[in-house]
């Protein structure tokens, strides 16, 4: 079975960790996207986003048809937003629930990972979390690096996926 990966990316950060690790193990890629978007730019995304992980909202995704018993193992991604994953998971968490999965964990962020993975172990309980790795504003900084990095996880990732076979 392919592995999946699942993102959100409000800025293209986790967009392009994406799309290095489904460039480097030919993994498939599932989007998720808010029917709205928070439209703000500067410090107010900040507020308006933060304000959501906080009250727990749950955005309206669009729609996607995906088969998840197809795929056994999952890379999971979202941008860190005051210390947690983004509203689009809380979304996507609770009309999807997996479990016996392989999971690897992802995450971007501008300042620090915060307790973004816990917080996501918390709720994909009943799976096997088998990595997680963060990487810092890799639009705007070490970005060659920064993809180099995820080009080696994702390897990594890889083989141990094919090492259960």
């Amino acid at each position: 079975m392919k592995p999946l990966i699942i993102f959100y990316s409000f800025e293209g950060n986790t967009k392009l960790i994406a799309e290095k690790i489904s460039q480097t193990i030919g993994a498939e890629v599932l989007e998720l996207k808010p029917k709205k978007e928070i439209k703000t730019k500067g410090f107010m995304k900040y507020f308006w986003g933060g304000k959501q992980v906080l009250t727990k909202v749950k955005p309206e995704l669009l729609p996607f048809d995906v088969n998840f018993d197809d795929y056994d193992f999952l890379f999971i991604g979202t941008p860190v937003w005051a210390g947690s994953y983004a509203p689009a998971l809380n979304s996507f968490f609770a009309d999807h629930k997996f479990s016996n999965k392989k999971i690897a964990l992802f995450c971007c962020h501008g300042g620090g990972k915060g307790k973004v993975f816990d917080k996501m172990k918390t709720v994909l309980e009943g799976n096997e979390i088998i990595s997680e790795i963060d990487f810092h504003d890799p639009k705007k900084k070490n970005t060659e690096a920064q993809l180099q990095k995820a080009e080696d996880w994702a390897k990594e990732m890889n083989d141990y996926q094919k090492s259960l076979l």
